[in-house]
C-alpha cells in the first residue's frame, strides 16, 4: 500500500521518512528533556535551469535544506599539490575536504549508494571528489559513475576536479549525463599560483613552480569553456587564503563570470598545525567570518550567483549538508546490507518534499507580499535548524550557526558557523557556552526552538536576544526584525 505524501516527508533530524516531529520541550540549561542569498531560484533563472538545480543541495540553497548528498571515495591519486591539502585515512572525526576513512572500488561504491539511496531516500545527488582527483583516476571514476547510472537513474552525478585534465574528458562527462562539475581554481596570475602549488603533474612529467601552475591556469581556463559549450553547469570552489589569494580572489570571480561559471563558492582556508599541511605547519591561517563574508558580498552579483552554505565536505560524506553520516556506513556495514533501492518510493518522498516546500514558500510570500519598504538597518541573526528550512532545533543540541542577514524587505542567508555542542552533560558546558556566544557575537538574536535558562541568561548579557520560534525561518526573522527595529 503506497503512504501518503505526509507520511514521506522526511525529518531533517535523520534523514528517515517520517512524519515532521512535534516541537521540543525545554530543559533547565540549554537541553530538552528528551533528546537566503539564494533562499530560492532567482527569478532570472528559466524554468529549465530551476529544474536542473532544484534538487542539488549544493547548487541550490533551498535544496540544501530539504535534499542530502553522498560522496564515494574511488579516487585516490592526485595530479597536483597544494599547500593547503594533505590526504588522509581513517580519520573518521575529521570534517575536511581529502578525508577518507576507507577506499572504495567501483562495484563496492555502487553498492554503497544503493544502500544509501533506499535508506535515505531524499539523497539525490552521488558526487565524486576524492579524496584524490577522480580525473587522475579516469577508470575508477567513470566505472564508479557508469554503475549508478544503470541502476539508479533517478541520481544525479556530480564531479570533482581541479581541471587539469578535464578537457580530455568533457565528452565522456556529457555522455554519462553528468550536469554538475565543480572546478578548483584558486587563482588566475600564476605568480599567486607559485604560492598556493608547489608541483604539477602533467602528461607523465612533473612541473615544479610556475612553470607547472601555468599549465593548470590554461588547463582550467580551457575547463571552463568546454564546460559551457558541452552545456554542464560549473561550479568554481576557490579557497579564500588571506595574504595570498584574499584581495586576487576578485579578480577570479570576474574571470569565471565571464567564462560562464554558474556559481562561485569562495571557501574558508582550513589550516590547523595537526591537518600536516604545508599551510598549517608554516602558521598561515584562515580568514574570520566576517573576512570571508565581506570577500563574499565583494563578489556578489546578479550574473551568478554566489554559494555561501558551503560545510567544505569530506570525500566520504553522506546525509544533509552540515551532517555527516559516513560511520554509519562504512564498508564493513553497508557490504552486509541489501539494496533497497525503489525509484517509486524515492518519487514519492521527492514528492512530498515538495509539498513541503510549497507549503513553506506560501508562508514567506505572504511574509514578503508588504509594500517595499525604505532602506533599513541590516542585523544578522544566527538560527538553529536540523533542516526544512524551519526553526527546529534546540540551542544545546546545534553543531553550527546558520547566519541571516535581514532587513525590512529581505531575509537573505549568509553563512554559517560551526560550534562545539552546548549540551555535554555537563561537562565543559560552561567554557563551551562563551565560545559559542563569541562566534555569534556579531548578531542580535538566536533563533531556536528551544533554549535553557541558563544560555538564555548568558545570552542576554551579551547582547543577543534568544528567540524560542518553531516555523519557517524567513517568517521568525522579520516577525523579530520588525519588534527589534521599533525598539
Amino acid at each position: 500500500m503506497t503512504p501518503p505524501i505526509t507520511a514521506l516527508i522526511p525529518s531533517p533530524v535523520q534523514n528517515k521518512t517520517v512524519v515532521t516531529p512535534a516541537k521540543p520541550k525545554s530543559g533547565s540549561c540549554g537541553c530538552s528533556s528528551t533528546k537566503s542569498s539564494e533562499s530560492s531560484a532567482p527569478s532570472s533563472l528559466d524554468q529549465k535551469m530551476q529544474e536542473r538545480i532544484a534538487k542539488h543541495p549544493c547548487y541550490s540553497e533551498e535544496a540544501h535544506h530539504h535534499y542530502a548528498r553522498m560522496h564515494v571515495a574511488v579516487a585516490p591519486a592526485c595530479n597536483i599539490q597544494c599547500n593547503y591539502c594533505n590526504r588522509k585515512f581513517d580519520c573518521a572525526n575529521e570534517s575536511r575536504p581529502g578525508v577518507v576513512s576507507e577506499l572504495l572500488t567501483p562495484e563496492e561504491a555502487a553498492h554503497k549508494v544503493l544502500v544509501i539511496a533506499g535508506k535515505i531516500p531524499q539523497m539525490t545527488v552521488l558526487g565524486i571528489a576524492g579524496p584524490g582527483d577522480p580525473l587522475a583516476n579516469p577508470e575508477k571514476t567513470f566505472r564508479t559513475f557508469e554503475l549508478i547510472a544503470e541502476q539508479a537513474p533517478d541520481i544525479k552525478l556530480c564531479l570533482s576536479t581541479n581541471g587539469l585534465m578535464l578537457p580530455e574528458y568533457v565528452d565522456r562527462i556529457k555522455q554519462l549525463n553528468i550536469d554538475h562539475v565543480t572546478i578548483t581554481i584558486n587563482m588566475v596570475d600564476p605568480e599567486i599560483g607559485e604560492k598556493i602549488y608547489p608541483w604539477v603533474h602533467y602528461k607523465r612529467k612533473r612541473y615544479r613552480g610556475i612553470e607547472g601552475v601555468r599549465i593548470l591556469h590554461e588547463r582550467q581556463m580551457e575547463s571552463l569553456q568546454a564546460l559551457k559549450e558541452a552545456d554542464i553547469l560549473c561550479k568554481v570552489n576557490s579557497v579564500m587564503i588571506p595574504g595570498i589569494n584574499d584581495e586576487h580572489l576578485v579578480e577570479v570571480d570576474r574571470v569565471i563570470r565571464e567564462k560562464g561559471a554558474f556559481l562561485h563558492n569562495i571557501m574558508p582556508l582550513i589550516s590547523a598545525p595537526e591537518h600536516g599541511t604545508h599551510f598549517g605547519l608554516t602558521g598561515q591561517r584562515g580568514p574570520t567570518p566576517k573576512e570571508l563574508k565581506k570577500l563574499q558580498d565583494d563578489c556578489a552579483g546578479s550574473n551568478m550567483k554566489m554559494m555561501r552554505h558551503c560545510r567544505q565536505c569530506r570525500a566520504d560524506a553522506v546525509g544533509l549538508l552540515g551532517e555527516d553520516r559516513s560511520q554509519e556506513f562504512t564498508k564493513d556495514k553497508f557490504m552486509d546490507m541489501a539494496p533497497t533501492y525503489d525509484l517509486e518510493t524515492r518519487q514519492q518522498v521527492h514528492a512530498g518534499i515538495e509539498h513541503f516546500q510549497a507549503e513553506q514558500n506560501q508562508k514567506k510570500a505572504k511574509v514578503a507580499k508588504n509594500p517595499k519598504a525604505a532602506a533599513t538597518p541590516k542585523i544578522l541573526v544566527a538560527v538553529t535548524t536540523k533542516g526544512s528550512g524551519i526553526v527546529n532545533q534546540h540551542f544545546g543540541h546545534a553543531k553550527e550557526f546558520q547566519i541571516y542577514e535581514v532587513d525590512a524587505n529581505e531575509v537573505k542567508f549568509v553563512g554559517h558557523r560551526k560550534i562545539d555542542q552546548y549540551c555535554q552533560t555537563g561537562y565543559g558546558e560552561e567554557a563551551t557556552l562563551e565560545n559559542i556566544i563569541e562566534a555569534i557575537s556579531d548578531c542580535k538574536a538566536v533563533l531556536t526552538a528551544k533554549v535553557g535558562n541558563c544560555p538564555q541568561e548568558s545570552l542576554k548579557k551579551a547582547g543577543i536576544e534568544p528567540v524560542e520560534a518553531y516555523d519557517a525561518i524567513d517568517v521568525v526573522a522579520k516577525e523579530f526584525y520588525s519588534k527589534f527595529i521599533q525598539q
